[in-house]
């Protein structure tokens, strides 16, 4: 199920981006970025709805993933 990131308290939104941001391992290339910067960018991509907030029921958690691998 799609969570809309609108529907989140700003401050519940932003510890689920940053939890999201030091788990998720993903290599940035060469440079490296900062935290704030990794979540300014999963913020931007959540707003522009590149990326979606995703529950799981049969899992129970709470994922945040690329729109094109979403599969409702």
């Amino acid at each position: 199920m799609i969570i809309p990131w609108q529907d989140i308290a700003p401050e519940m939104l932003d510890s689920l981006i940053e939890a999201f941001v030091l788990r998720e391992g993903t290599d940035y290339g060469e440079q490296e970025l900062t935290l704030e910067q990794k979540t300014a960018d999963v913020k931007r991509q959540l707003q522009c709805g590149e990326a979606l907030i995703v529950w799981s029921e049969l899992h129970e958690t709470v994922n945040i993933m690329p729109r094109t691998q979403f599969r409702g």
